[in-house]
C-alpha cells in the first residue's frame, strides 16, 4: 500500500508557514513529510528560502510524521561533515524518524560561495564521496578522511540517533538510479518513471521508492493556471537548465517562454478535479513507487487540505 505525504516548499513558505502546514497534514490524513533544501528559491515570486534544518527542529516539535529532506545537497555550498551533524540532531530530534534525501544539487543554491560549478559526472562523484563521510561519521567513532574532495581531521560526531541516519539518493537519469542503489538505503524523484524504478531495483536497490508531485487545487482550473504560471513556471523548464541555470533572475528569464497555454496543457493536476488529482498519484503507484509526496501550488492551502482529506486519501487508503 503505498503511503501519501505532504510536500513543504521552503521556496514558497516561510518557517512559520512551513510548520502550519505541517500540522494541516497530519490533521488531514497525510502520513509523512518531504521537505525541500534551498538556499534561494526557483524565482523571487516564490520569495521565500529559510534554512531547513531549523524549520526540521520545530517539525519535531509539532508533528509525529517522518520527515525527508528532498534533496539536500552535501557537496558543494555544505561540507558533508556538517550535513553527517545536522542530519543526525535531526534523527534524534524526531525520534528516529528523518530520512536524508541526497542529490548532486543545482548551481541555483551551490554557487553562493564561488566555487565553480562541477559537471554532471564529477558531481555524481562528489556524491558518492560525500555519502561515505557521512556514514563514517555516522558510526560515532573518531574519523580522519583525506580524499579526492573532502578532507576531515579528527572530527566525532557525539550527538547520534540509536540506529544510523538512512540516506535516499535522488535520481532523474538511470545513472543516478544505478548509484543510488549502490550507495543509498532508498531513492527519490519527481516524474513517475517505471523504468527509473527498475533501473534501480535491476541494479540491486532494495530500499523504498520516493516520488514528489505538484498540484493546484483552486476553485477553477483557469485561477489554477494562473496560480502556477506566477508561481512555478520553472516546472516546465526542458533539459538540464534546472541544474545549470545559477540565479532566480535567470529562471525568471528562461520561464518568460512559459505560457499560461504550456502551463493549461501540462499533466500538472489543476482546479477542483479531485479525479485528476487522485489519477496522478495513481501514476506512481503504477511504476512502483512506496511513498507519494503531493505539494500544493499557492496559498490556498486550507481548501487543499479538506479536499484530500475528504476525497483523494480514502482512495489510498
Amino acid at each position: 500500500m503505498v503511503s501519501i505525504g505532504y510536500f513543504l516548499s521552503c521556496e514558497e513558505f516561510g518557517p512559520r508557514e512551513l510548520v502550519d502546514q505541517a500540522r494541516k497534514a497530519e490533521q488531514a490524513g497525510f502520513t509523512r513529510l518531504w521537505i525541500s533544501d534551498h538556499f534561494h528559491p526557483w524565482n523571487g515570486e516564490q520569495g521565500q528560502s529559510p534554512f531547513v534544518w531549523s524549520v526540521i527542529g520545530a517539525l519535531s516539535e509539532a508533528t509525529s510524521l517522518p520527515v525527508t529532506t528532498a534533496v539536500t545537497c552535501p557537496t558543494v555550498r555544505i561540507h558533508p561533515a556538517i550535513i553527517a551533524q545536522a542530519a543526525a540532531t535531526a534523527a534524534v530530534q524526531l525520534q528516529g524518524r528523518f530520512v536524508l534525501g541526497v542529490g548532486s544539487g543545482e548551481a541555483l543554491n551551490e554557487h553562493i560561495l564561488g566555487d565553480a560549478w562541477p559537471p554532471a559526472g564529477v558531481r555524481q562523484e562528489m556524491l558518492e564521496e560525500a555519502v561515505a563521510v557521512i556514514r563514517e561519521l555516522h558510526g560515532g567513532k573518531i574519523v580522519t578522511h583525506h580524499g579526492e574532495y573532502y578532507a576531515v581531521e579528527n572530527a566525532r560526531i557525539y550527538t547520534l540517533p540509536e540506529q544510523p541516519v538512512p540516506i535516499y539518493v535522488s535520481a532523474f537519469g538511470p545513472q543516478a538510479a544505478s548509484l543510488a542503489a549502490e550507495i543509498g538505503d532508498g531513492l527519490c524523484t519527481t516524474q513517475p518513471d517505471s523504468s527509473l524504478v527498475e533501473t534501480y531495483r535491476e541494479a540491486g536497490g532494495k530500499g523504498p521508492i520516493q516520488g514528489g508531485m505538484k498540484v493546484c487545487y483552486a476553485p477553477d482550473r483557469a485561477s489554477a493556471v494562473k496560480t502556477v504560471h506566477r508561481l512555478w513556471p520553472n516546472e516546465q523548464l526542458p533539459g538540464q537548465l534546472a541544474q545549470e541555470l545559477a540565479t532566480p533572475l535567470l529562471f525568471e528569464q528562461a520561464s518568460e517562454l512559459i505560457t499560461e497555454e504550456i502551463i493549461d496543457s501540462s499533466p500538472l493536476p489543476l482546479g477542483p478535479d479531485l479525479d485528476a488529482h487522485a489519477k496522478s498519484v495513481q501514476q506512481y503507484v503504477d511504476a512502483g513507487f512506496d511513498e507519494v509526496y503531493v505539494q500544493q501550488i499557492g496559498s490556498d492551502q486550507d481548501a487543499f487540505f479538506a479536499a484530500w482529506q475528504k476525497d483523494v486519501l480514502p482512495r489510498f487508503s
